[in-house]
């Protein structure tokens, strides 16, 4: 029979022999899945060079440079970073992914310039130093990447890092843009931030559901010579609602009043200044009638997309509570020192800087400023603390108006992963003792 007569598979492989076709099977199907990508910890391989390269270019590395680079996935970025810089350290969370990109450089010359550490790179209390990062972030983590990397103490020169689309446009948001949050703040305040290039979703294997952008991140040299805790904490509790007034999230919050209470008995008892106690006359809901009431009917127009928001649960939880309280004869009357730090507050918000009735998302880099020095100013209790024991459970002590604070690591929440190293260059004013 004649070799055209031959009936042949769809593979190219002769029916009379089954075992040769089976074997190409094999090696197809090996060939395209060497292992399945886990997007759940944000593996979208970057597969176009020039994009890669654009990325690298943007970076403006030197000879001498060594380059963090964060989730490399297989190498197609490393490698581009590995020809102009001098070291990288490849952060990679994935052992599969570790392995691909060892294998890949091992036994070429470039392998001896790659180190790869295993492991979450927010877990990590002390990274190596390095002159520039670089990064195809996963998405889940990016807020708390970003916080790191400018808490970093020294800074890196600057950091090139891909982003959601949506979450990139937050690190450029002005006073009064939907997006403007907390992020937009703390970002602006210790860096500067430009954008590099958008990139769609087809530049990536798989492809992710969101497009994406890159942008550069410049820490400020010097850098501002304010506490970063105190900054970040000031901002925590002004855009617990970005859309209520300055006066309605500290005065009409009890949470908050509680926090600055506990912190500014601890700060007196280190400094040996004498409270009188005792409760007051007025009590606790005719104490918050000065507060927040006002906003609340414009609770249900926060956007959706704020990252603070809380869920409406707790919202009706706290309306059935207030209700059944009020009611209550015999209920609880707040303390002399809750009532003198309440004036303080007062006086901050109102008299000292005149943003009683500002909002946050409202308010600039400038009027948080004002806002941190007239606390400082007052020697009320520690803005930064409320936020950081809001979470810890526990006082952090003070000096001579001075915070030691020690920092612990809280992955999940966006500006918590500043190290313990983070050097202390000052307040923007010293407390009055």
């Amino acid at each position: 029979m004649p070799k055209s007569a031959r009936n042949s598979t769809g593979n190219g492989v002769s029916k009379s022999d089954p075992y040769a076709g089976s074997a190409a099977r094999k090696k197809g199907h090996s060939v395209n899945n060497v292992f399945k990508f886990n997007t759940d910890l944000g593996q979208h391989i970057l597969k176009n060079p020039g994009v890669a390269q654009a990325i690298v270019d943007k970076a403006d590395l030197k000879q001498s440079d060594i380059v963090l680079e964060v989730g490399p996935g297989t190498g197609n970025l490393t490698a581009k970073i590995l020809d102009k810089a001098k070291r990288v350290i490849a952060c990679e969370a994935d052992p599969r992914m570790a392995a691909e990109v060892t294998k890949r450089f091992q036994g070429t010359p470039a392998g001896k310039r790659l180190e790869v550490i295993l492991g979450d790179v927010l877990k990590h209390q002390q990274l190596p130093y390095f002159d520039v990062c670089i990064s195809n972030t996963p998405y889940q983590i990016s807020s708390p990447l970003t916080f790191k990397l400018i808490a970093l103490s020294p800074a890196p020169r600057a950091c090139v890092l891909m982003f959601q689309r949506e979450f990139a446009m937050r690190l450029f948001a002005r006073p009064g843009d939907k997006l403007y949050s907390r992020l937009s703040v703390n970002v602006q305040m210790w860096a500067k931030v430009t954008h590099v290039m958008k990139v769609g979703k087809n530049n990536f294997n798989p492809p992710p559901q969101v497009e994406s952008n890159v942008v550069k991140i410049v820490p400020k040299v010097p850098r501002p010579q304010i506490s970063y805790d105190e900054w970040d904490g000031l901002l925590r509790v002004c855009f617990v609602r970005k859309n209520r007034t300055l006066r309605s999230a500290f005065l009409g919050t009890t949470s908050v009043l509680d926090m600055l209470e506990s912190n500014y008995r601890t700060f007196c008892a280190q400094n040996d200044i004498v409270l009188e106690d005792g409760p007051s006359d007025q009590t606790v809901e005719d104490a918050d009638m000065d507060g927040a009431v006002e906003d609340d009917e414009e609770l249900g127009g926060m956007d959706l997309d704020d990252e603070d928001d809380v869920p409406d649960f707790f919202k009706e939880e706290e309306d059935r509570k207030a209700k059944k309280a009020k009611g209550n004869p015999n209920r609880k009357k707040r303390g002399k020192v809750a009532e003198l730090v309440r004036s303080k507050v007062q006086k901050v918000l109102v008299e000292d800087t005149d943003l009683a009735e500002r909002r946050a998302r409202m308010c600039d880099e400038g009027d948080f400023l004002k806002l941190l020095y007239s606390f400082n100013q007052e020697d009320s209790s520690d803005i930064a603390l409320s936020a950081h024991m809001a979470e810890e459970g526990e006082h952090f002590p003070r000096h001579a108006g001075i915070m030691l604070i020690a920092v612990h690591d809280e992955n999940g929440c966006p500006s918590d992963q500043s190290p313990s190293t983070l050097e202390r260059t000052g307040h923007f004013a010293p407390m009055i003792s």
